[in-house]
């Protein structure tokens, strides 16, 4: 592989730590954003958690546990390691 592109995988691997960084940030954000949703939840009389708005609350929260996990399934080793091998 010559030199020029060489660099363009370079930059496309800079641009790839860029996408890790920003989903790390934005995985803190909605952790974040979980947790004082079911802090008010559980701070909510028991009647107002069984109504519409207690329910809506929950389903934010099961929302966002479950954005969380499909972000945990994001690996950018593999990519970050293909682009090693195609530079070589």
């Amino acid at each position: 592989m010559n030199k020029e592109r060489r660099t363009r995988i370079e930059d496309a691997r800079a641009k790839i730590a860029d996408a890790e960084a920003a989903l790390q940030a934005a995985t803190e954000i909605l952790e974040q954003v979980r947790d004082d949703e079911q802090a008010a939840y559980d701070n909510m009389p028991p009647s107002l958690q069984e109504g519409e708005r207690g329910q809506k609350m929950q389903e934010s929260i099961g929302a966002l546990d479950e954005a969380l996990s499909e972000i945990e399934l994001v690996d950018f080793e593999p990519i970050t390691g293909q682009l090693d091998t195609a530079a070589e």
